[in-house]
This record gives C-alpha cells, sequence and structure tokens, in this order.
C-alpha cells in the first residue's frame, strides 16, 4: 500500500503540473511566473501533501522527517550520484545567493523547531513559526524574480526549459477536470502513503521519524532523482542542481510553512541529530565551491557525498 500511496502521489502531481502549465499558458500568463510557481510547487506535490496530510492526523515527525530525509537525500544521494556521473560546474548565482540562503533556512528551521532547548517548552513547529517561514519564502522568491529580471532574455530561456505540458493544445473542460483528477488523487495517495508509513513503523517496531526520513523521504524525492539521473546521462548535470536547491528551499519554506500554518506540528523523535545531518549536508554543498576544481562538483565529491548518505542511512537504522 506504500508502493501504492507514492505511485498515485507522483501519477497525480506530474498530471497536475502538466494540466496546470497548460491551463496557465492558455491565460497568457508568462513562462518565467509559470516555472517559478505551477512547476516549482506542483514538483513538491507528494512532500507538500504528506506533510498536510501529517499535520492534520497529529503526526508531526513525519512531516519534519520527511522534509530533512528528502533534503539530505537531495544532498548526498541525487548530487552524489550526479556528480558521479558527470562532474559540473557551479554557477555563480548559485555559489553567492541560493546556496548561501539555504543554509540561512536551514538553521532558522533548527532553531524554530528545538523550542526545548528552553525549560519547560516542546519541541514543535506552530504556527506562528509557519507563516514566518512562508513570509521569508514570498521575499526570497521576490527577490529572485528581480535578478531574473537583470537578465530577461535569460529568464525567459529558463522558463522555456521548466514550462513545457504535455497536454498542452487540449480543451478547457479537459484540463480542468485532469487538474481537478489530480488534486484529488493526490489527497488520496498523501493519505494513503502516510497511513502505510505509520504501519510499517509500528510492525517494525521502529519511530515514524526513522521511517519518514528513509522510505517516505527518498520516495517523495523520486522525481528528483529520476530527473538528475536522465539530466546526467545527457551531460546536462547543472540542471540537477538547480533542481535540488529549489526542492530543498521549497522543502523548507514552502511545505514546513504550509503544513505548520495548517496545524502546528508537535516533534517528539526528530533529534537534533537529524537536523545537524541536514545542515552538514548544506555545508557540505557550500564547501564543494572551494575543495579540488574550484566552482566545480567533482567525481570524487559525488562518491564522498554518497558514501555520507549510507553512513546516515545505516545509522538511523541501528538507532
Amino acid at each position: 500500500m506504500l508502493v501504492v500511496g507514492l505511485g498515485v502521489l507522483l501519477l497525480a502531481a506530474n498530471y497536475l503540473v502538466d494540466s496546470s502549465v497548460a491551463i496557465a499558458q492558455r491565460a497568457k500568463i508568462s513562462n518565467f511566473i509559470i516555472g517559478l510557481t505551477i512547476v516549482g510547487i506542483g514538483t513538491s506535490a507528494p512532500e507538500l501533501f504528506v506533510s498536510i496530510s501529517s499535520a492534520l492526523s497529529n503526526s508531526g515527525d513525519i512531516a519534519m522527517g520527511n522534509v530533512i530525509g528528502s533534503n539530505i537525500a537531495n544532498i548526498f544521494l541525487i548530487l552524489g550520484v550526479t556528480a558521479a556521473i558527470c562532474p559540473f560546474p557551479i554557477e555563480r548565482l548559485q555559489r553567492y545567493r541560493d546556496i548561501p540562503f539555504l543554509i540561512v533556512a536551514t538553521i532558522l528551521v533548527m532553531l524554530l523547531a528545538n523550542d526545548a532547548i528552553f525549560p519547560g517548552n516542546k519541541n514543535m513547529l506552530s504556527t506562528i513559526d509557519g507563516i514566518l517561514l512562508l513570509v521569508i519564502f514570498v521575499g526570497y522568491m521576490c527577490w529572485v524574480i528581480v535578478q531574473k529580471g537583470k537578465d530577461p532574455k535569460k529568464a525567459l530561456e529558463d522558463a522555456d526549459e521548466e514550462a513545457k505540458s504535455s497536454l498542452a493544445g487540449k480543451s478547457p473542460w479537459l484540463l480542468w477536470t485532469i487538474a481537478v483528477v489530480s488534486l484529488v488523487a493526490l489527497i488520496f495517495g498523501g493519505n494513503l502513503f502516510l497511513d502505510s508509513a505509520k504501519n510499517l513503523a509500528r510492525a517494525w517496531g521502529m519511530s515514524e521519524a526513522v521511517i519518514a526520513i528513509t522510505i517516505v523521504a527518498v520516495g517523495t524525492s523520486l522525481p528528483e532523482l529520476v530527473t538528475a539521473i536522465i539530466a546526467a546521462s545527457k551531460n546536462n548535470p547543472q540542471l540537477a542542481l538547480g533542481n535540488v536547491i529549489g526542492s530543498n528551499l521549497f522543502n523548507l519554506m514552502f511545505i514546513l510553512g504550509t503544513a505548520s500554518t495548517v496545524k502546528s506540528l508537535a516533534l517528539v523523535d526528530i533529534i537534533i541529530w537529524d537536523y545537524s545531518v541536514m545542515l552538514l549536508a548544506t555545508l557540505m554543498l557550500f564547501v564543494v565551491i572551494f575543495t579540488f576544481k574550484k566552482n566545480k562538483f567533482d567525481r570524487i565529491e559525488g562518491f564522498i557525498f554518497l558514501a555520507a548518505y549510507v553512513a546516515y542511512t545505516v545509522y538511523l537504522l541501528l538507532r
């Protein structure tokens, strides 16, 4: 049932993105805005719906564990695989804007979620925390738009690469039907996936947090993994880094922000070590800029990242 739920999530997310892009293009919305909003949010739909379902069912550990595990897998596993297949350069904006902001976002979530450092408090991500994350996320998106606006031609070229739909040219009523059905399927798949993960945790005697950081996180990160492998095999590995940075920021700011705004997330079995590994992965991504060949993600660094992911997964299973 976990696999069925994941399959429904991934299929529904794909059709929701395709139908939404086609609808937006019919409405004459610019490709840049479509790529920045619909495509970005749509590709994170599996994580979003699992996290919202977790919040509503008082399973804060799964919501947070999903984000932590996804972010760690995105950097250590996906970028590790990509660099091992085909090393790639790190662009200037990624070095000076996106990766540093990702580090700040990671530290912010760590601070907001670990209320127990103050006596008498329990670890949680409150509604106020969620609103703060969403406000910062909107500010960052506006910053990106301004930066892109300095080079409109490149912005449109980038958007054209992202904002493509297999449903382009279909009738409006069919597009809206597919969008609504996909949305319903996402809700159904998210609940099925969540319930199955909780049952697995009980059956295996493991905490929901560990199940979320491993199985749930890798499952919802499959689209990014497949995209990265295809991009690397076609000698376009740079695409993977942009997808990973964007996905991690969406996870931290938009998904956690939305889920905790809907309902505060009580965090029980997520420990500071899990946040620390997520931060370590992000810091290592920054360090890559300066090690071996400067401003390049080398093959040896890819293997180091893969080894780090295997080591952390073994630690989780032993924990």
